[in-house]
């Protein structure tokens, strides 16, 4: 890793190596960034998480790596237990158990939710237990079909993030996305990255079959 990172630095000349030097031309946050970190879930973090079909979870393993996971299901799939508990449930997927694995090292995680058509996420941040327990699991069954297991979050603070990004990127405005003509299928990329026997029009077909029949 550090022979990576002293690689990196050479390709530049003017590398940034302190917080001072980022002050200097960024300047001081305003008294508003600061401020709007809370430490609990509140009546307003709770209704935003209450509509968010969609999180990100960041996490890092315990050689400093790190990885970022989607997760999606119906607004409200991430519950509040409590103002400083959150439980996100496990579908079926790959089983990597990429942020599974980090999490058993290094409990530390960053989420992201997102709200379809609103401008700004919600972030939170805190440390993150994998759990079984049967009661929690059957209140977060979808189908009859309780996840195997459940992401438990103890929260340590709570901020909202503000819509630039959003605006910048369109992302909730048709008439700004991008032609996604020339991008490559799922199917596409994993045969040529996983350098499968599989044809793409096989890998298709077994994705759509996961899609129909393994949400659950």
């Amino acid at each position: 890793m550090q022979d990576d990172e002293s690689s990196l630095r050479r390709r530049f000349r003017d590398v940034i190596t302190s917080e001072e030097q980022l002050r200097t031309v960024l300047g001081a946050p305003t008294d508003r960034a600061v401020a709007k970190i809370v430490r609990v879930i509140d009546e307003h973090a709770r209704r935003f998480i209450a509509h968010a079909p969609f999180v990100f979870v960041a996490s890092a393993g315990a050689d400093g790596m790190l990885d970022v996971s989607p997760k999606g299901d119906p607004a409200g799939f991430v519950k509040v237990l409590d103002e400083r508990t959150l439980a996100i449930p496990d579908r079926p997927g790959n089983r990597r158990l990429d942020t599974f694995r980090n999490v058993l090292s290094n409990p530390n995680v960053g989420l992201i939710f997102v709200i379809p058509g609103v401008t700004y996420t919600l972030r939170v941040s805190g440390r993150a237990l994998i759990v079984r327990d049967a009661e929690l699991r059957e209140a977060m069954a979808v189908n009859r079909k309780l996840p195997e297991h459940i992401l438990v979050i103890e929260i340590s603070h709570v901020l909202s993030h503000c819509p630039k990004c959003m605006v910048r990127s369109g992302l909730w405005q048709p008439e700004a996305w991008p032609d996604t003509s020339n991008v490559p299928s799922f199917a596409e990329m994993l045969v040529a990255h996983g350098k499968l026997a599989e044809t793409v029009e096989e890998m298709q077909t077994i994705i759509d079959t996961g899609n129909r029949d393994r949400l659950y």
